[in-house]
């Protein structure tokens, strides 16, 4: 093949290669112990992690301010999803 030629499982078709699903940035963040037991507290009131309650508060803040990207999708569920209407 030429430099130029496309490779893959979809060259021969000429599509373009599906995109992946966007991965989550990991963050190194350093807290001062105390903020983080009450980060974890207050998480812990609201039922989610840690990570999600920085998320939250984050998306939040973001929002507030108006500097949340509009491409920006929700946070992630956890758990099992919901059952569709019919399958019983």
């Amino acid at each position: 093949m030429s430099a130029g030629t496309p490779e893959g499982p979809d060259a021969e078709s000429g599509r373009a290669p599906a995109r992946r699903p966007q991965r989550r940035k990991q963050v190194l963040l350093r807290l001062d112990p105390l903020i983080h037991d009450a980060l974890a507290r207050w998480a812990d009131d609201e039922l989610r992690s840690a990570n999600a309650q920085i998320e939250f508060l984050l998306r939040k803040a973001l929002s507030d301010a108006g500097r949340l990207p509009r491409g920006a999708g929700a946070i992630p569920r956890r758990g099992r999803p919901p059952k569709e209407p019919g399958n019983e």
